[in-house]
């Protein structure tokens, strides 16, 4: 005997979850790489669309970063994780080489690493993320910026010197100088 599921077992997100692979331009010489999909973009099908990409989208316009066609988008994680929790160590190991795969389609020449899980799934660096903020590290023949992921920017509003969103905007206007050099 067969069962078919019914419409809302269709949409349960554990069973069938909402695969979210990147946005913008797949030539693009800087890719963004973020944690994983939050509700919004687990809704949409898109990477960094909800409040905190929107403030992203907010802060490239400012840099003079043109994210529809500088700038390719996307996550560590292909999935919203449960109750949008931190991913964990088993979730990033199994996505790397997913991640790794669409880095290399893509070829960036720059990467920037949109928070800590970011930073550990490329780097390898389990250490905060202040530390090496705003810094270029070669890693495997191409450059990656750690920067502050922008749903830490939301509990900052001010871009006072020296807050973190002017530091995050001193980082993409870093990306961008950089890329115009390319």
């Amino acid at each position: 005997m067969t069962t078919t599921a019914q419409p809302n077992e269709l949409k349960h997100p554990q069973l069938f979850p909402q695969l979210v692979v990147g946005r913008g331009n797949p030539k693009a010489r800087l890719m963004l790489i973020g944690e994983a999909p939050g509700a919004e973009e687990d809704a949409r099908g898109l990477p960094f669309v909800g409040r905190s990409g929107q403030l992203l989208s907010e802060l490239m316009f400012e840099a003079g970063l043109d994210e529809q066609n500088e700038l390719y988008i996307c996550n560590v994680l292909k999935c919203r994780p449960p109750n949008n929790r931190k991913p964990t160590a088993k979730e990033i190991d199994i996505s790397r080489p997913w991640l790794k795969q669409q880095i290399d389609l893509i070829d960036p020449a720059l990467v920037l690493l949109s928070g800590a899980t970011a930073l550990q799934a490329i780097l390898g660096v389990r250490s905060g993320i202040s530390k090496l903020r705003g810094q270029w590290q070669n890693h495997e023949g191409r450059e990656f910026m750690p920067m502050f992921h922008p749903s830490y920017l939301l509990r900052f509003r001010s871009r006072e010197a020296g807050t973190p969103q002017d530091l995050t905007m001193q980082d993409l206007r870093e990306a961008r100088r950089r890329l115009h050099l390319l």
